[in-house]
Order: structure tokens, then C-alpha cells, then sequence
């Protein structure tokens, strides 16, 4: 997908533990921008019902699989005649505005996107994931989850301890794993103790999308 936005979230109980991170992109095979929520912890709260799988054994699988680790999507950005119908990576030439979380926002002009660092692929055409960059700047907390959304599948009585808005993340798809990461060996000790002196980085946040220059185009 091509990153727009992300943030990372720890919550913490004297029995359980949980780590959110939100992304906010778009995907051309999804075909609309959203957030996606990943969240793991301990105890999964809430997870889907049986009756959203084709099977009793589908179910099971996807409990099987996927025991401390839950996958929830949100749509900031509502379907409309904003996106091109013959093409749905771009913004329509006559689009004047979208629905962000219900709400209109004009579209922003072309200096907008100079202004705000982002050099346009097609300088005639505005992409998709260009316009989700720059709403991730202009509209950061409406782009990404609400503090509702985002502990979906965190237990109740937890408590958020820590929020980043940017940190070092490991290059999963060159195998650099986060067990080997300084990130989230320091975070993973503030879930065990509750202490946030524990999470004091060396390395310079990497989250902003401009580090992810392949996203999207694998």
C-alpha cells in the first residue's frame, strides 16, 4: 500500500498487555483509502463471530491462526464521485470535495501538494495515495482512528500508557525482525513494567512514508 499515515499505541493492565498500530494508506486493490488497525495483545477483545465465515472451520482457523493478533479496517474517506470512474488510483479532474468522516473538506489545491512536500507523480493528475499524504498532514486525527476504533479489540478495562506519533520500524520485508529491534524490545519491557523511562530510542523515527518509497508498488 502507499503509506500516508501512522501511530502506535500501548496499553497495559495489571493482567494484560496490548500494542496498536494504525495505518493509513491506500491500496489500489482495495480500492478506497483506509486505516487499517492491527492490533496485539494478550487477550483479543471482541474478535468476529462465527457467522462471518464460510465455515465452522473457517472460524476456527482464523481463531487457530491468528491468536494474539487481530485485523480491522475503518474508511475515513467516504465512496464518491471524487474518485476517477475509469481509473480509481486518481482524483477525478472535476472533483471539487470528499466526505472526511462524514464531514465535507474541499480538496486542496495543486500548490498545496508543493507546499507540503509532495511532488506529483503526474503533474496533471492528482493520485489517490498523493491526496491521502497530504489529508494525513492537513487532517491527521481525522484520517486515523478514533479513540474508539482504536481499541476495538483491547480489552476494557485497559488503560492507554503510551502514543507515538512516529518511531524506528523494522524493514519486515527485509527481515529484520521486531524481536531484534531496539523499538520494540524497549516497548515491549514498558508493557511489562509500566515504566515509559524504559522506551528511550537511539535510532531516528523511519514512519513517515517518504522512508517507504516501494510502497505501493509491489
Amino acid at each position: 500500500m502507499y503509506l500516508a499515515a501512522t501511530r502506535l499505541s500501548l496499553y497495559r493492565s495489571v493482567t494484560d498487555w496490548a500494542m496498536v498500530i494504525e495505518v493509513f494508506g491506500f491500496s489500489p486493490r482495495a480500492g478506497l483509502p483506509d486505516t487499517h488497525i492491527h492490533t496485539f495483545a494478550s487477550t483479543l477483545h471482541d474478535r468476529d463471530s462465527p457467522e462471518k465465515y464460510a465455515s465452522r472451520k473457517a472460524y476456527e482457523d482464523y481463531l487457530s491462526n491468528n491468536p494474539h493478533n487481530d485485523s480491522r479496517f475503518v474508511f475515513p474517506i467516504s465512496e464518491g464521485p471524487w474518485q476517477d470512474a475509469m481509473d480509481s488510483e486518481l482524483v477525478a479532474t472535476d472533483a471539487k470535495g470528499i466526505a472526511l468522516r462524514g464531514e465535507p473538506l474541499a480538496l486542496p489545491s495543486y500548490d498545496e501538494y508543493e507546499k507540503h512536500g509532495i511532488e506529483l507523480e503526474q503533474p496533471s493528475r492528482i493520485q489517490v495515495y498523493e491526496l491521502c499524504r497530504l489529508l494525513a498532514d492537513i487532517a491527521r486525527t481525522k484520517v486515523l482512528a478514533t479513540a474508539q476504533e482504536q481499541r476495538i479489540s483491547v480489552l476494557p478495562d485497559m488503560k492507554q500508557i503510551l502514543q507515538l506519533e512516529e518511531w524506528h520500524h523494522p524493514n519486515i520485508v527485509e527481515d529484520d525482525r521486531p524481536s531484534s529491534s531496539e523499538t520494540f524490545r524497549q516497548l515491549a519491557q514498558v508493557l511489562v513494567t509500566g515504566d515509559l523511562k524504559l522506551y528511550h530510542p537511539s535510532k531516528q523515527p523511519n514512519t513517515h512514508w517518504r522512508n517507504w518509497p516501494d510502497g505501493g508498488t509491489l
